[in-house]
C-alpha cells in the first residue's frame, strides 16, 4: 500500500520532469524509500530536491513514518537503461558483453538498438616491415551488453 503511494507520487514528478527518469526505486520494510534518478541533461542537486519534495510533501507523517533518499546515478555507475548512453556521445565507455568481450573506446552513435564503439590500435603494415595506427569500429546491440561503464580521465 505504502510503496504504491510512493510510486504513484514518483510517476507524477517524473511526469512533470521528462527530462528526468528513474533508474532505481525500492521501499525496505521498515519503509525506507531509496530513488536513484537520472536525466537527459545529468541530475543537478535541485533535481534531487523536487523529486524528494514531491514525495514527501503529499504523503502524511502522521499515517506513515518513512525515510527518503533521493540519489542521482553515479559517475562510476554503470549505464542501466538505453536513455542514459545519448549524453556520453564522445566519451570513454568499458563495455563487458555477454560472450565475455571486454570492449573500450570512445562513444562514437546510439540507437534504439544499439552503440558504435570506435578506437584506435596499432597493426602490422600490410606489405613491409613496421606498423601503423588504425582506427577499429564496432557495433554493440544493447541486448548483448551485460555491463557498460564511462571511463572517467583525471
Amino acid at each position: 500500500m505504502f510503496k504504491k503511494i510512493v510510486e504513484d507520487l514518483l510517476q507524477v514528478a517524473l511526469e512533470e520532469r521528462q527530462d528526468l527518469f528513474l533508474i532505481d526505486f525500492s521501499v525496505s520494510a521498515d519503509n525506507a524509500v531509496k530513488v536513484v534518478i537520472d536525466g537527459d541533461n545529468g541530475v543537478l542537486v535541485e533535481d534531487c530536491i523536487f523529486i524528494s519534495r514531491a514525495i514527501e510533501n503529499n504523503i502524511d507523517r502522521e499515517e506513515h513514518d518513512f525515510s527518503l533518499e533521493v540519489l542521482s546515478s553515479g559517475a562510476g555507475s554503470p549505464l542501466v537503461l538505453p536513455r542514459q548512453y545519448a549524453k556520453h556521445i564522445g566519451r570513454n565507455l568499458e563495455i563487458k558483453t555477454l560472450d565475455s568481450q571486454n570492449l573500450e573506446g570512445e562513444l562514437k552513435e546510439v540507437n534504439e538498438a544499439d552503440v558504435v564503439l570506435s578506437w584506435k590500435a596499432r597493426e602490422p603494415k600490410p606489405i613491409g616491415k613496421g606498423k601503423i595506427t588504425v582506427t577499429k569500429t564496432v557495433t554493440v546491440a544493447f541486448e548483448n551488453i551485460k555491463e557498460a561503464k564511462v571511463k572517467i580521465k583525471f
